[in-house]
């Protein structure tokens, strides 16, 4: 494959990470022929600098290997450019390269790049911010602060996440805010707002996942009442099934939503890193606006 190729490397994604976790990776490229530059960036390091450095190569493709807010990162930077997206999977849930189809194996992930099988997707944007998966406000930016302070005083990733929901529930989780959806506006007490990068499902099977990148549609879910009760049903349909056809979960599927806070700005969630915004919140999705490699359709 003689297109260039800038990998950029989260050296601290995915559950374990270091020399030998890098080194797999150019061993992969090496393997199979791929002509690639490395760029590597952890703590102290400025993701969008190194992004750019990497453009100043001359790379048609650029790569990102890291977990889903490292791909996130690459993308707000290479966004209305020409350049063409590589996932390498090295997170610890890689969401983004699940519903692309990207193999979990890195030496199959660097084949699907040798391939060359461009599909252009959608991008979806908050306040000027572009992210790959979702976006949300109230309950899980609060959970994922919680959880990154517990885990700074030496706590396991999940152990702290599963504390961080018991203390967040215990507190009061819900706030009001304004939706505006296609000339309609909605009133609601919610302890939280998710807007999907197209449709998720949210069936027992495939929750969380996405059939279609390129339906040019965000998704709004919401729980329709407050209260601890309400949010309890929420947890036990996600868990059990059927959490469409709980008369307590709302949904809509539009291409722009306005949502309105009481307080001047708000914490918002973006493909798990979190960021304050001002309210309000715009939101709406770029069809076809990102190319992307992804594995070639077998005959």
């Amino acid at each position: 494959m003689r297109t260039r190729v800038a990998v950029i490397l989260n050296e601290k994604a995915g559950d374990s990470a270091g020399d030998e976790r890098i080194e797999n990776v150019k061993q992969a490229f090496l393997d199979t022929g791929v002509d690639a530059t490395f760029h590597l960036f952890g703590s102290g390091k400025n993701l969008d600098s190194i992004v750019h450095e990497a453009l100043d190569t001359g790379a048609e493709i650029v790569a990102a290997g890291g977990g889903d807010g490292t791909i996130s990162g690459v993308v707000n930077v290479i966004i209305g450019t020409e350049k063409t997206l590589a996932v390498l999977p090295l997170g610890t849930l890689n969401h983004f390269s699940k519903d692309l189809g990207i193999p979990p194996d890195i030496h199959d992930a660097v084949k699907v790049i040798s391939e060359n099988c461009v599909r252009e997707i959608d991008v979806s944007e908050v306040n000027g911010r572009y992210f790959i998966n979702n976006s949300s406000i109230g309950l899980y930016p609060r959970l994922v602060l919680t959880r990154e302070r517990r885990e700074r005083l030496g706590y396991g990733k999940w152990w702290a996440a599963a504390w961080a929901l018991t203390r967040i529930v215990r507190w009061s989780p819900f706030q009001k805010v304004k939706l505006e959806l296609e000339g309609n506006e909605f009133l609601r007490k919610v302890p939280f707002v998710f807007v999907g990068n197209n449709v998720y499902e949210m069936e027992l099977y495939n929750i969380g996942t996405r059939s279609r990148l390129d339906e040019g549609k965000l998704c709004v879910y919401l729980l329709r009442r407050s209260g601890r009760f309400g949010l309890g049903l929420l947890v036990l349909h996600t868990v059990f099934g059927g959490l469409k056809e709980s008369k307590y979960f709302e949904s809509f599927n539009v291409k722009e939503v306005k949502i309105e806070t009481r307080k001047q700005s708000t914490l918002v969630a973006m493909d798990g890193e979190v960021t304050t915004m001002e309210s309000p919140l715009e939101y709406r999705i770029h069809p076809r606006k990102l190319k992307v490699l992804v594995p070639a359709e077998k005959d």
